[in-house]
């Protein structure tokens, strides 16, 4: 793929009919976001739940592992993804379960994926329609070949913490381990940054510009030239921070269990910056 990995609502406008849509909408804790997809989605797309097709049931994989290859390509044939045709992602706003499908499309080979840029707020705002009802459309012809973007495992995660810059997107009250609300375990794995996925987003939800983006990053020694991992609570939001630095030019692994698998074994050590 070349190119940035988003699209704007007025790009995306002018290639009506000629690329596949997959809304993501999704947020911790549910409802799913079927019911809110019905009631107005971008023309022509099909919806995708989070929980169910782009990830497995909880383990010790953490409470998002991986969805199962066969099954993640069961579930984007039912959505139309083909291989030969571009995919738009979307979600509410700020892309941060949007960017979960975009990784798991690129990790699973395809070769043009693009996310939203402030999702179907954004579309709405330039004047884009909506359609209302159920996701319809042909069947793909998808293939799953895992392996095309890089993961760590828990190994791997600790050494990049200690040798390059491994980023925690969670808020910083997670992070320091003063509160979390999610998970039974509070803080971080030791020698990791912060950058919440806030911080990279506008108040629109947008994605900063490229220069204050990279200040972001650079402000922790996350950005080019760096060895640079990502994880959050689950594996969802850290993709989206994948996505920011891939914006940026910055090829970042994914930690996939993240924090709620890395508590599954009480032996590794938990860092707390609480004062």
């Amino acid at each position: 793929m070349t190119g940035s990995p988003l699209i704007s609502a007025r790009d995306l406008a002018e290639l009506a009919g000629t690329v596949t849509l997959l809304d993501v909408r999704w947020r911790l804790g549910g409802p799913p976001g079927s019911a809110e997809f019905a009631r107005g989605h971008l023309p022509g797309a099909s919806y995708v739940d989070l929980d169910t097709e782009l990830a497995d049931p909880p383990g010790d994989g953490g409470r998002h592992p991986l969805p199962d290859p066969a099954r993640f390509e069961a579930a984007m044939r039912r959505c139309g993804v083909r291989g030969d045709r571009t995919v738009v992602v979307y979600d509410a706003a700020s892309a941060t379960s949007a960017a979960r499908c975009w990784w798991l499309l690129r990790y699973h080979g395809h070769p043009d994926v693009r996310v939203l840029d402030g999702g179907l707020d954004a579309w709405v705002a330039a004047g884009g329609a909506l359609e209302e009802g159920e996701s319809g459309g042909v069947s793909g012809d998808f293939t799953a070949r895992p392996g095309g973007m890089p993961v760590l495992d828990v190994d791997e995660a600790a050494r990049v913490a200690r040798e390059g810059r491994l980023v925690d997107a969670r808020a910083p009250e997670r992070y320091r381990g003063e509160e979390e609300p999610v998970d039974p375990v509070a803080g971080h794995v030791p020698g990791a940054v912060n950058v919440p996925t806030a911080r990279t987003l506008d108040e629109s939800g947008r994605f900063l510009r490229p220069d204050a983006l990279r200040a972001v990053f650079d402000a922790v020694g996350a950005g080019e030239g760096s060895e640079v991992g990502v994880y959050c609570g689950s594996g969802v939001t850290a993709a989206h921070g994948v996505l920011a630095l891939e914006v940026l030019g910055v090829r970042a692994a994914l930690y996939p269990p993240s924090w709620s698998g890395w508590i599954t074994d009480p032996s590794r050590p938990v860092a707390r910056d609480v004062t």
